[in-house]
């Protein structure tokens, strides 16, 4: 019988995070689920000393990165929804996958069984807020996935629940070496039709300074949403939401938002602006 849920965790030289991550996972009230590791053929002992769980799958194998690593997981992965959480980054609180599991039902139960777009079986992606643990504040991800939304600020991976069958035809795309998660949640909204469902909770403690925040790769990432969008949006609605953002002080709000002094209020006043709509 399949599990609700599929916790796919990628790890490569992880150290004692993998084991945390481990550990928390299975500390859910919510226990239909699996926990897929695909490891990239770790030396350093890090995938030692896991639990012994039944429902722990531990794969090995050489991968080209971590978006590698992610599809070739997905492919061993037979849960309804699909979660990402990375080494070192935490469920929120023990009880995220029950509320999750419970907002599913209640929408697939709600909700048309077809999308009006291609008359197939609607399919979901839920995403909630975040924890930053470099801030300590919770980031909260815009209710509405319209395609201001999709440009700016989509949710990271760590966010969001994904249905399977999103995954049958196409993984991540792994020219991209930063933006690749973003590039397959547009896919999702443009392309496959989903129906985006906000969970008006904190899902993931994000513990962040990873592959695709360090310095060298801003750049890359910056060059990377350019290319990604121009797959989705126009290049009038791109041009517009460019200079919004500009005339926002973006650069500026952005490093507010991950100032040590700062980044409180500014997240304060951007989720109370969230949650009122």
């Amino acid at each position: 019988m399949e599990p609700f849920f599929s916790v796919i965790v990628v790890s490569y030289r992880s150290g004692g995070k993998l084991r945390r991550t481990v550990a928390n996972i299975l500390e859910q009230t919510c226990t239909d689920l699996e926990i897929v590791i695909q490891d990239g053929l770790s030396d350093d002992g890090s995938t030692d000393g896991l639990p012994e769980d039944p429902r722990i799958r531990l794969f090995s194998g050489r991968d080209s990165g971590i978006y590698d690593a992610m599809n070739r997981a997905v492919k061993r992965a037979s849960g309804r929804y699909f979660y990402f959480l990375n080494c070192g980054d935490l469920f929120f609180s023990k009880d995220v996958l029950e509320k999750v599991r419970a907002a599913a039902e209640a929408e697939e139960a709600a909700a048309p069984h077809v999308s009006a777009q291609d008359a197939a079986p609607r399919r979901y992606v839920f995403y909630g807020d975040i924890k930053e643990r470099k801030s300590g504040q919770i980031v909260a991800s815009n209710p509405v996935m319209d395609d201001f939304a999709c440009y700016r600020n989509a949710p990271c991976h760590q966010a969001c629940f994904y249905d399977r069958t999103l995954f049958a035809k196409r993984g991540f795309d792994t020219d991209l070496r930063v933006r690749a998660d973003y590039e397959h949640f547009l896919w999702c909204v443009y392309r496959a039709h989903v129906r985006t469902v906000y969970l008006q909770f904190t899902v993931a403690d994000y513990e962040g300074g990873g592959f695709s925040e360090s310095p060298g790769n801003r750049k890359l990432s910056a060059l990377e949403h350019e290319a990604v969008t121009a797959l989705y949006l126009s290049p009038g609605k791109r041009l517009l939401y460019k200079s919004c953002m500009a005339v926002t002080l973006q650069p500026l709000r952005e490093k507010i938002a991950h100032g040590k002094h700062t980044a409180a209020l500014y997240d304060r006043v951007k989720n109370g602006i969230y949650h009122r709509k």
